[in-house]
């Protein structure tokens, strides 16, 4: 069975074809600039063949009709019918508390999807307009909704709920979600086979661009960093992360912003970014703190600083840990941000060896000295393969 994944944005759409048979990746592609003059098309297949196609999509219809041509084209494709795809898996931003887990997308899944597009107003309508466009030029192929936050829809209503009025809640449904679902999701379920114990607790740090922290129980979000938006939490690339409310609304004021650009701003234009005044980037940061920046490295102690301030916090939740888990552009290749996070951490039972920490460079180990009564691990992620293992659960076999 042959699964497509699709992760499609606002004005662009990135695809992968998986073989379920063994989860490799057929070919992978992007399409960018959809909706606008100059679009193109990159795709790759497993055995080292690439197509590039400069044609404009003027929608993610055509897009997705690009993706089918490309796929199946006869020199650099993989594919000779489009009967070989048994399902298509849709990353979908925002489950709301409409949706516990994955979904056959139906009329009804959508109408729901559209219902729920203004919590995610810049996710959303590329989701649904990529999904109404792939049933129209794939009819007949079953199609699953996988959302970014369903996995922490576990959280107890005392991790979720904000300290606001509970009908302000009911009705608005403001409340902590969650995102990096699909991440948090395949990383724990990875690590759980690889500790040999699906009732573990864990703690699953995947840190990039926009990082995220969840708690993870008998295979069960108990809590995670990101809240209504993936603004809450930890110091990104170029969000702020926690703040005080009412510094938001004085920060507004001396800046002379309107309501809707304070929150962009806060999005875009802090972070990693606003402190250092130079650069969104781990790599470029630890250059810059190398050759004696002090924002450079006041930008990294501030990210490691509230990863291990969550993890912290984390570990009194669960009750103690079996598992620290890093994953992510970040959590897989930035050396520095794993020891700052893990040092002086013996008090909880992980003992983290710095020698292993610099040797590593690919794949899944365990950095904990040994006898570490706490496993540390870099396991890198896999969030289309996630997203094709819960298509295939849902429709089955083909």
């Amino acid at each position: 069975m042959k699964i497509l994944v699709i992760n499609a944005g606002s004005s662009s759409l990135k695809y992968q074809l998986i073989n379920m048979v063994d989860e490799s990746v057929v070919l992978k592609g992007v399409c960018e600039r959809i909706t606008f003059t100059g679009g193109k098309l990159t795709q790759k297949t497993f055995d080292g063949k690439e197509l590039v196609i400069e044609q404009d999509m003027p929608s993610h219809k055509e897009a997705m009709e690009l993706v089918l041509k490309a796929m199946l084209d006869t020199e650099k494709g993989a594919l000779k019918s489009v009967d070989e795809i048994g399902a298509v898996g849709h990353r979908v931003l925002h489950s709301a508390e409409d949706f516990h887990s994955s979904v056959v997308i139906d009329d009804e899944v959508i109408a729901i999807c559209e219902k729920n597009a203004e919590l995610g107003p810049l996710h959303m309508p590329g989701n649904i307009a990529c999904i109404k466009s792939c049933r129209e030029v794939m009819k007949g192929v079953p199609m699953v909704a996988v959302f970014d936050t369903t996995f922490h829809s576990t959280m107890p209503k005392k991790a979720f709920m904000y300290g606001i009025p509970y009908d302000v809640y009911e009705q608005y449904k403001i409340r902590k979600y969650g995102f990096h679902g699909t991440s948090h999701k395949f990383v724990s379920e990875e690590t759980a086979k690889l500790l040999g114990n699906k009732n573990a607790r864990m703690i699953i740090c995947h840190l990039g661009n926009g990082s995220s922290i969840s708690a993870v129980k008998d295979g069960k979000c108990q809590d995670t960093s990101m809240g209504f938006t993936p603004l809450e939490g930890l110091v990104m690339g170029t969000r702020s992360g926690d703040i005080d409310p009412a510094a938001v609304d004085y920060l507004r004021v001396k800046l002379g912003l309107k309501p809707e650009e304070v929150v962009n701003y806060l999005n875009k234009k802090c972070g990693m970014l606003g402190v250092s005044g130079t650069s969104s980037d781990m790599r470029d940061l630890t250059a810059a703190m190398e050759a004696g920046d002090e924002k450079a490295k006041l930008a990294i102690e501030m990210v490691a600083y509230r990863v291990k301030k969550y993890v912290g916090s984390y570990i009194a939740v669960l009750g103690g840990v079996d598992a620290i888990v890093f994953t992510g552009g970040i959590g897989e290749h930035s050396p520095l941000i794993r020891r700052l996070v893990m040092e002086n951490m013996e008090y909880c039972g992980a003992e983290f060896d710095e020698e292993k920490n610099l040797s590593y460079d690919s794949g899944v180990a365990d950095l904990g000295k040994d006898g570490s009564k706490v496993r540390i691990l870099v396991l890198p992620t896999n969030e289309e393969l996630s997203i094709a293992r819960e298509t295939k659960t849902l429709v089955g076999s083909k």
